[in-house]
């Protein structure tokens, strides 16, 4: 699976809080499980935690550990 990288625009804003990513410690994120699709950027780990959790995006996404169990998954 082959992605290109390119710099976001000066102005590119944080999907979570609206501020400008380069104002901070930018993270980029593309979902490469769907096609590789357009980046979202985040102007730093905190935005990209809060709307992980605000979106519920890790829910079914993990395995269950069970410690009397052989499996993890």
């Amino acid at each position: 699976m082959s992605t290109t990288v390119e710099t976001p625009d000066a102005n590119e804003t944080c999907a979570y809080c609206g501020s400008r990513i380069f104002d901070h410690d930018p993270v980029c994120v593309r979902d490469c499980d769907d096609g590789c699709g357009s980046p979202v950027y985040f102007c730093n780990y905190a935005c990209l935690s809060v709307y992980i959790d605000k979106n519920a995006l890790t829910v079914g996404d993990a395995c269950e550990w069970r410690p009397d169990g052989d499996e993890c998954c």
